[in-house]
């Protein structure tokens, strides 16, 4: 590909040099004709015969003229038209001299310019076969002009010199060109290696995780990647200034370049966002600019969460059925020493001991939930007709009255989705709406919307929200504000929802002052059951 890249741009300069040599060409021809016109034989030029370098004068202005739609045409092809318009050049300019009195004139320099300019658009050793076709014709014009006309045998060391000249001049033409052809192709390729390591630099900084900003030595952004924007909560143009942009990120960056390290490695950008920093100067020093790489910590807690979980996933799926019969065991114990037990303190222990027994048989089921998240089997259905019987079924479960739960939204909805993950993760977010909020009516909303083109269910309630501070951490497992809860159930609902390609996020509405939750659905693709 790089190779075809170069020969079709050399192509192109060759025809350009060409234009430009012939519109030189048609300049010369031009002028000899108009001083002949003019000055006649006052300049010298026609001396030894005017009428035939005037009528040779229009010749060659017209044979320049006709170069041009061959140019133009490019037919016939390159060498050709090269060879003709030189070999034109030979022809004429040896008349013009000859009739201008022969080597005395001078005109016959000017074939310098045409070999010259022969050389370093032929790109070859062609220009050498011009020096001696110009040679042959200087001598045989030389010759012409001692037999039948004024010309001085002393003369042939002039026209010896000339022809020294000739392919003096060929040969260093051919030897720059050569030059001048190789630095161009190797510019070219490197060229081209140079855009597509920058187009292979885009990409790796358009798919990078971390935040990459890439500063001068003015502290300009050069580059910026989305990893950096989705941080930083903002966009900025190439060639910014860094202090104004991000002025927060600009005082590491200063302290950084004087001290060669920051007040602080991690740099907390709002909203419970957290990013690592790590600046990297792009020579030894700073003082061409750095790369500023920005590592989002809850990603980084994020994987090692996983990493634990995994961990506690396998183990707890081989000792959670040796769990479960103990305690199955003691729960029975409990439930007959309750029957039989006449004293009301022995009653109450023993239904401590049930509750506790029931909250870690809850805490098990939970945990054995992380091992099937894999197991989905997303059908398509529509979303209204789901919710109406999961309504229905939900209020007459949890004893909800009639008006607590509130349908709204586009109706018709198709959504893919594991039904039975579907079902347990709406459970269990309208159980914490319910339990957050004031059971009033209209105090749990149920919202069919659409976000960036995909299909939302929004669960909402009118409870006192989620702080500022505890809603990074919602998702976390095992974390929660409830003297009762495991901490699991979000964690647990955001896993399946992931596993069906969907998203549960918590909605900062800074309107709407209790909790709300959405659950965007992925879109609707193909082999999916119905």
């Amino acid at each position: 590909m790089t190779d075809k890249l170069v020969a079709e741009t050399l192509s192109v300069d060759l025809w350009r040099s060409l234009r430009y040599f012939n519109l030189y060409r048609l300049v010369l021809a031009s002028l000899f004709v108009f001083l002949a016109g003019t000055f006649g034989t006052m300049l010298s030029l026609g001396a030894r015969n005017w009428q035939l370098f005037f009528s040779a004068g229009l010749l060659y202005a017209l044979f320049v003229t006709l170069s041009f739609v061959a140019i133009h045409l490019r037919w016939p092809r390159f060498n050709w038209q090269l060879a003709v318009q030189v070999g034109g050049d030979i022809v004429g300019l040896s008349v013009l001299s000859y009739t201008s009195g022969g080597i005395q004139s001078g005109i016959g320099l000017l074939l310098l310019v045409s070999l010259a300019a022969a050389g370093m658009v032929s790109r070859g050793k062609i220009p050498l076969f011009f020096a001696a076709i110009a040679s042959i014709a200087a001598l045989l014009e030389h010759s012409y002009a001692v037999l039948y006309a004024d010309g001085e045998v002393a003369q042939y060391v002039q026209v010896g010199l000339l022809s020294i000249a000739y392919f003096a001049v060929a040969w260093l033409a051919h030897t720059l060109a050569k030059y001048a052809v190789d630095s161009q192709r190797l510019a070219q390729i490197r060229g081209h290696d140079l855009a597509s390591l920058s187009e292979a630099n885009r990409l790796v900084m358009r798919d990078m995780q971390d935040g990459v900003l890439v500063v001068d030595e003015l502290g300009m952004i050069m580059q910026m990647n989305p990893a950096a924007e989705r941080l930083l909560r903002k966009s900025a143009i190439s060639g910014s200034l860094l202090s104004s942009a991000f002025p927060m990120l600009f005082g590491q960056y200063a302290l950084w370049k004087q001290t060669g390290s920051a007040s602080r490695d991690t740099l907390q950008l709002g909203s419970g966002v957290q990013a690592k920093l790590r600046f990297v100067a792009i020579e030894r020093d700073a003082a061409q600019g750095a790369v500023i790489f920005l590592e989002d910590m809850q990603r980084v807690q994020a994987e090692a969460q996983q990493i634990k979980l995994a961990a506690l996933g396998r183990l707890t799926a081989n000792i959670a059925h040796e769990v479960r019969n103990p305690l199955s065991s003691i729960s029975y114990a409990a439930e007959l020493l309750r029957e039989d037990a006449a004293d009301a303190n022995q009653r109450r222990l023993l239904q401590i001991v049930l509750d506790n027994t029931q909250r870690i048989n809850q805490i098990v089921q939970d945990v054995m939930q992380l091992n099937r998240r894999d197991r989905a089997r997303p059908v398509v259905f529509k979303l209204d007709e789901m919710l109406h019987a999961f309504v229905a079924e939900f209020t007459l479960a949890e004893r909800v009255e009639d008006g607590v739960m509130v349908l709204r939204g586009m109706p018709g909805v198709e959504i893919c989705i594991d039904p039975g993950h579907f079902r347990q993760v709406l459970w269990n977010l309208c159980r914490n709406g319910l339990r957050h909020g004031k059971r009033m009516s209209g105090s749990l909303l149920l919202e069919v919307g659409v976000k960036d083109g995909r299909a939302a269910l929004s669960v909402r309630d009118d409870g006192p929200g989620v702080s500022a501070e505890h809603q990074s951490k919602l998702f976390e497992p095992f974390f929660t504000t409830a003297a009762d809860g495991t901490g699991l159930g979000l964690y647990i609902a955001k896993e399946l929802c992931e596993a069906n390609g969907a998203v549960l996020e918590y909605c900062r509405d800074g309107e709407h002052k209790g909790a709300c939750f959405r659950m965007v659905f992925g879109e609707l693709g193909d082999g999916h059951d119905r």
